[in-house]
């Protein structure tokens, strides 16, 4: 079989000598193909780059749009909070204002439900949960006995004195007052955040005691205060002790002021020792700095 050749003539000027160059048709048909292919991947490369910039545009736009939402919800979280503290102050305005006036009905201590049955409790505990459950039953009785005048006439600046055990006015522990009631920045997210009560720091294991007389109802972990333990004073108000290193109360338990219920710790969200402490009207944080005395 005959083969097939291409015969390409070169001249290098007008009076140089010419020459001829013969390849196969194969090699010419490599080089076809072999430019092609590469024509074909460029306009590939060129294609997937002109969509790799499209989507960095939309990358751009999305993240501007993102930023924009995120000032956007920090300014309505900073409105909510700021919202949250003037409701919870209203609250507080308006418990106080049913206290001394006798408008509202005082709240009775609760009575906890852990108590209901003893029945699923194990015979050691048997005689604790009995003697807890008498002493709610003996607060709750003297409380539903004392006359609503009576707790009209205390009224609201009344029940600060610290001759009423059942009113927090003393210090759960001794130590500096590091963050106050209101707003803050919180120091894990960085972000203005509504302080329910105060920061108490205080040493390690240092004792806490309850600021009146009560019962516990709760005395357990609960989320970002750690081990936390809260107390109802009757009247409606309430104290709440938080990132503590152990409780020594349980659920149900009559308490007096000044007894210890736990000690200092950092359980919980917290950056070092210290004491949260609350007080509360009707479930309503308040400032607790008016409360504590000496």
């Amino acid at each position: 079989m005959e083969r097939r050749f291409y015969t390409f003539l070169i001249f290098p000027g007008t009076h140089a000598r010419s020459f001829k160059i013969q390849l196969p048709a194969y090699v010419i048909h490599l080089v076809l193909a072999f430019s092609l292919f590469g024509i074909i991947i460029f306009a590939a490369m060129m294609s997937s780059y002109a969509r790799m910039l499209v989507k960095v545009s939309d990358y751009n736009s999305v993240r501007s749009q993102r930023e924009a939402l995120q000032t956007q919800t920090k300014s309505l979280q900073d409105y909510v909070d700021q919202t949250n503290a003037k409701m919870g102050s209203l609250e507080s305005l308006a418990a106080s204002v049913a206290l001394t006036y006798g408008f509202g009905q005082a709240r009775r201590p609760q009575f906890p439900h852990a108590f209901l049955s003893l029945a699923t409790q194990s015979d050691a505990t048997v005689e604790t949960s009995y003697n807890a459950l008498f002493s709610a039953f003996s607060m709750m009785r003297d409380t539903a006995a004392k006359p609503a005048s009576a707790v009209a006439s205390q009224g609201f600046l009344g029940s600060l004195s610290t001759g009423n055990s059942m009113m927090p006015a003393a210090w759960p522990v001794r130590g500096e007052i590091t963050s106050g009631f209101g707003g803050r920045m919180d120091p894990f997210s960085g972000e203005g955040v509504r302080h329910a009560g105060i920061d108490i720091s205080a040493a390690y294991g240092s004792p806490v005691e309850a600021t009146a007389d009560g019962i516990v109802l709760v005395a357990e972990p609960d989320g970002g205060y750690g081990r936390e333990i809260l107390i109802d004073h009757g009247n409606g108000f309430s104290t709440m002790y938080g990132h503590l290193s152990q409780i020594k109360v349980v659920v149900g338990q009559e308490v007096k002021r000044g007894q210890i219920i736990g000690a200092v710790g950092m359980t919980g969200k917290a950056t070092g020792p210290h004491l949260h402490y609350e007080v509360r009207i009707h479930d309503a944080p308040v400032d607790p700095i008016k409360y504590l005395h000496g």
